[in-house]
C-alpha cells in the first residue's frame, strides 16, 4: 500500500510479531501470549495483515472526530464565553464555575486540552527546591496551621487586606476570615470563632510574627492559647509550614475571581460571601475528613470570653481609680469586695471590645469618671514646732542630750 501510515508503539509491535508469524519464526499461539491477545483474535489479525499489509493494524477512526466528542459549534461557544469573561481563570476553578453559574457541565482536563489548543492557558511547570515532604497528623485537631494572607484580594475595587487562614493538617478542612491587618484584635477574634465552631485543637503551627510570638514577653494569643491547653509550635521557615502557604496561593487564584464574580469590594460583604457559599463549597470538594477521628477538646467548660481576650494589669490609686488609656474609671464596691490602694487588678478587653475588671478573678464593678480626679496633697511639711525646726546651723550640729530634747517641747 502506498501512502505514510501513521502507527503508534503498540501497532508497530504487533506489525513485528505478525512478520515474525508470516514466515514461519513464530507460532500463533506463541505471537498472541507476546501481544496479550487471544489466541481467535491473533488469527484474525495475521489473515488482516496478510491481506492488506500494515494499514490492517491502523485504527479505523484515526484522524477521524471521536463519536463522543462534543460538536465544534459548542467548543466553540465555550471559547468565546472564556475569551469574554473568564481570560484568567484556571481550567478546574472554571469548570466548576460552569457548573454553579451556567448549568455547563465540562470536565476540567477537556477545557484544559481546548483552552491550550486555542491559546488561553499556558502550562508554567515552576522549579522548586526539593524538600522532604512531611507526613499529615492522623487525627482531625491533632494540628492545626494558622496564618494571615496580605493580598489585593478586591484587585483594584477595594483596599489591599489580610485573609486569615485556619488549615487542618490531618484533613485539610480550612476556615477563613477577612480583616483589615494581621493584628492582635483580628488573630484573637478567628481564634475564638474557631475554637466556638470547632473546638479547642491539641497544637497549632505558627510564624514568628509579632502577634503570635516575642522573645522578651508573652503574647497575648500565646497566653490565651496556653490557658487552654493548646501546644504552639513556632516555624522557622515559611517552608515549614508549606501546607497554610499552599493554602494562600490556592485561594489568591481561586477566591479572588469568586469575589469578582460576586462583584464584592468590602471585608464585611467578603466574609459574609465565606460563610454563606466559599467555605462550604471549598471544604466539600477539597477536604478530605471521612475515615478521621476528631480530637477537638470541647470549649463549653471554658470562660471564652475571659481567655481569648487582651489582658492587662494596672494598680489601684489611692481613691480607689485605675487609668486604662488615658482614661480613670472608678471601682465600686460588691458584696465587700474591693482591694486596697497599690494592688493590682487585671483589666480584660473582650472580644466585643467591652472592658472588665477583675480582683483574684471575681469581676468588680466600675464607673468611667467624666473628669480627672484629684487626690488632696498630703502633709510633708513638719509642724512649726517639731525638733527638726530647732536645729543647730549646719557646722555646728552636735547630738542632743534626753533632757535637752524634753526642754524643746513646748
Amino acid at each position: 500500500m502506498n501512502g505514510l501510515l501513521t502507527m503508534d508503539k503498540n501497532e508497530l509491535e504487533r506489525a513485528h510479531k505478525l512478520r515474525l508469524v508470516a514466515a514461519g519464526k513464530l507460532s500463533v499461539q506463541e505471537a498472541s501470549v507476546e501481544l496479550n491477545i487471544s489466541e481467535r483474535h491473533c488469527f484474525r489479525l495475521k489473515a488482516a495483515f496478510l491481506r492488506e499489509g500494515d494499514a490492517a493494524l491502523v485504527n479505523k477512526n484515526r484522524g477521524r472526530p471521536s463519536n463522543n466528542g462534543y460538536p465544534p459549534e459548542v467548543r466553540q461557544e465555550i471559547l468565546d464565553m472564556i475569551r469574554r469573561q473568564y481570560t484568567d481563570f484556571g481550567p478546574t476553578l472554571l469548570s466548576e464555575v460552569l457548573i454553579e453559574r451556567h448549568d455547563i457541565y465540562l470536565d476540567s482536563e477537556t477545557l484544559r486540552r481546548w483552552m491550550l489548543e486555542a491559546g488561553l492557558w499556558v502550562k508554567v511547570r515552576k522549579g522548586r527546591r526539593h524538600r522532604r515532604k512531611r507526613p499529615r497528623r492522623e487525627a482531625i485537631g491533632e494540628l492545626v496551621q494558622f496564618d494571615g494572607s496580605h493580598h489585593a484580594w478586591f484587585e483594584d475595587r477595594g483596599p489591599t487586606c489580610c485573609l486569615f487562614v485556619f488549615i487542618d493538617d490531618a484533613s485539610g478542612r480550612v476556615f477563613l476570615y477577612f480583616a483589615e491587618s494581621e493584628n492582635e484584635q483580628a488573630a484573637l477574634t478567628i481564634f475564638l470563632m474557631y475554637v466556638k465552631r470547632y473546638g479547642i485543637p491539641e497544637a497549632i503551627y505558627l510564624d514568628r510574627h509579632s502577634v503570635y510570638y516575642s522573645e522578651d514577653r508573652e503574647t497575648q494569643f500565646a497566653k490565651a492559647a496556653g490557658k487552654l491547653g493548646i501546644k504552639i509550635i513556632y516555624a522557622r521557615s515559611p517552608q515549614g509550614k508549606g501546607r497554610v502557604e499552599r493554602s494562600n496561593r490556592t485561594h489568591q487564584d481561586r477566591l479572588v475571581r469568586m469575589l469578582r464574580l460576586e462583584n464584592i469590594s468590602t471585608i464585611e460583604a467578603a466574609n459574609a460571601f465565606l460563610e454563606a457559599k466559599y467555605l462550604d463549597s471549598h471544604n466539600n470538594r477539597h477536604a478530605k475528613t471521612a475515615d478521621l477521628a476528631d480530637v477537638h477538646r470541647d470549649a463549653s467548660i471554658f470562660d471564652l470570653d475571659n481567655i481569648i481576650c487582651h489582658e492587662e494589669e494596672r494598680s489601684v490609686n489611692h481613691d480607689m481609680t485605675i487609668q486604662v488609656h488615658g482614661m480613670f474609671y472608678q471601682l465600686l464596691a460588691c458584696n465587700d469586695l474591693l482591694p486596697v490602694p497599690r494592688q493590682r487588678v487585671v483589666v480584660r478587653h473582650w472580644i466585643d471590645g467591652s472592658m472588665h475588671v477583675f480582683w483574684r478573678e471575681r469581676e468588680l464593678k466600675i464607673m468611667e469618671c467624666s473628669v480627672r480626679p484629684t487626690l488632696k496633697p498630703r502633709m510633708v511639711q513638719p509642724p512649726e514646732n517639731h525638733p527638726w525646726r530647732r536645729r543647730p546651723p549646719i557646722g555646728k550640729a552636735r547630738k542632743m542630750t534626753i533632757s535637752e530634747l524634753c526642754r524643746t517641747k513646748p
